[in-house]
């Protein structure tokens, strides 16, 4: 994905949206249905070992691949019909609790 780390990306193509027991499926994608995700940078997953052999002939061949894949965190989920701003956002856990005094 062409997309560098901290970069806002929006996906239209969703196939799926389920909102509790509302659940709209796409035929083959919904219309009007957005993801807007961050992204988080590149990484590469495990090692899979790829090993052809022939048996009778002494031919044998090991290879490794790793793949590379674009982690995203997703935003906001925009059905069909509905704007950004209509949406509800979520709270972030605040970061710190206040102390007082006392310790209490």
């Amino acid at each position: 994905m062409d997309a560098y780390e901290g970069d806002t990306v929006e996906l239209d193509k969703v196939l799926l949206i389920a909102d509790d027991d509302k659940v709209t499926v796409g035929n083959p994608t919904v219309e009007g249905a957005k993801v807007t995700a961050t992204c988080q940078g590149e990484n590469r997953s495990g090692k899979i070992i790829v090993l052809h052999y022939k048996p009778k002939t002494r031919y044998h061949k090991k290879n490794g691949h790793r793949q590379t894949y674009t982690r995203l965190v997703i935003n906001d989920i925009i059905g069909p019909g509905a704007s950004a701003a209509s949406k509800p956002r979520r709270r972030k856990k605040a970061e710190t609790e206040e102390v007082t005094e006392d310790g209490a």
